[in-house]
C-alpha cells in the first residue's frame, strides 16, 4: 500500500476564496492579458506565495508609517471575555443553571475586559501629554473581541488612535469597532500578523487567554531568550492565572530554561502595575 502523504498542508489563498481550477488556470486572453498586479485570480494561485508574504508585510508597514506611528504596545488576551455591564445582564437574564452558572463565569473573567480596557485608557493617557508623533505608544490588538477589543476601546475612548491586526478565521473574526478608522488591518497568515505584532512593540502585555495567547507569547519569549530582538518588557496580567497554567518555576528546576530566562518576564495583577513597569523602562514619567 502507497503512503498517503499529503502533497501540502496549507490552506492556500485559492482554497480560501473557493475557487475552481477553472478560475485560475486563465485559459481565456482577457485573463491571461491582465496586469499581474491587477490579476486576482494570478495573484491566488500557490506558486505566488511568496509574493503574497510580501504583500502582507509591506501594506500595514507603509501605511503606518506614513500615520507617524512608531512605536506600540501589543495586548492580547482571551476573545471570550466581556464587560463587566454586558455580564451582568447575561446574569440578570440567565433562565437555566447552566446559563447561570456559565454569566456568573462571565461575571468573574470581566475584570479582566475592565482592566484591559482601564490599561488602553492609561497608555491614551500618556499620548496626550506627548507633543511629539515620536514620542506616543499606541494600543495594537489582534483586532478582534474580548481582551483585544477591551484594549482599543479604553485607547478610542480617550481619543487616542489604536490598531488592529486581524485575521481570516473559519469562523471570521469581525474588526472591533474601536480600531482607528484606516488602521484595521486583515491578514491570512498568521506569521506575518505575529511579525506586526513585533516590529514596532515596545512591550507586551498578555492577558489570560487560549491557544491563540500563548502562541503569541511563547513566540516572543523564543525571540527574546535567542536574542532574535532586542529585550522588551513582556507582562502577564493575572497572577494566579499564569502561575496555574504555566509552572515557569519547574521548568527552570527541569533544566529546560534558565533561571536568568525569567528576568524577561514581569508578574502584575492591575492595569497601574502593567503601565508602571512600562513607565519605568523607558523612564517615561
Amino acid at each position: 500500500m502507497s503512503p498517503k502523504l499529503p502533497l501540502n498542508n496549507a490552506q492556500t489563498i485559492s482554497d480560501f476564496l473557493n475557487l475552481q481550477k477553472s478560475q485560475i488556470s486563465e485559459e481565456k486572453s482577457e485573463d491571461s492579458a491582465k496586469f499581474a498586479f491587477d490579476d486576482a485570480a494570478f495573484l491566488s494561485r500557490r506558486e505566488t506565495l511568496g509574493i503574497r508574504f510580501e504583500l502582507e508585510l509591506l501594506k500595514p508597514e507603509i501605511l503606518l508609517r506614513e500615520r507617524g506611528i512608531e512605536h506600540t504596545i501589543t495586548v492580547f488576551g482571551s476573545t471570550r471575555f466581556i464587560s463587566h455591564e454586558q455580564a451582568l445582564k447575561l446574569e440578570a437574564e440567565a433562565k437555566t443553571p447552566e446559563e447561570l452558572l456559565e454569566a456568573k463565569k462571565a461575571v468573574l473573567h470581566s475584570q479582566y475586559y475592565e482592566s484591559a480596557r482601564e490599561f488602553g485608557r492609561l497608555v491614551a493617557t500618556y499620548n496626550a501629554s506627548q507633543s511629539q508623533a515620536n514620542n506616543k505608544l499606541h494600543i495594537c490588538t489582534g483586532g478582534g473581541p474580548g481582551i483585544m477589543e477591551a484594549a482599543n476601546r479604553g485607547a478610542s475612548e480617550m481619543g487616542d488612535e489604536t490598531i488592529g491586526f486581524n485575521i481570516s478565521l473559519p469562523r471570521e473574526q469581525h474588526p472591533n469597532p474601536y480600531i482607528t478608522e484606516g488602521l484595521s488591518f486583515r491578514f491570512h497568515y498568521f506569521a506575518l500578523r505575529k511579525m506586526h505584532f513585533m516590529i514596532r512593540a515596545r512591550a507586551i502585555v498578555a492577558y489570560p487567554g487560549g491557544f491563540g495567547s500563548f502562541d503569541e507569547l511563547f513566540e516572543v519569549l523564543t525571540l527574546m531568550q535567542t536574542k532574535k530582538v532586542e529585550i522588551f518588557p513582556i507582562i502577564l496580567v493575572g497572577n494566579g492565572f499564569w502561575t496555574e497554567m504555566v509552572n515557569f518555576k519547574q521548568m527552570v528546576e527541569f533544566g529546560v530554561i534558565e533561571k536568568s530566562d525569567m528576568d524577561l518576564i514581569h508578574f502584575v495583577q492591575t492595569a497601574q502595575e502593567a503601565w508602571k513597569v512600562i513607565e519605568d523602562w523607558y523612564q517615561l514619567g
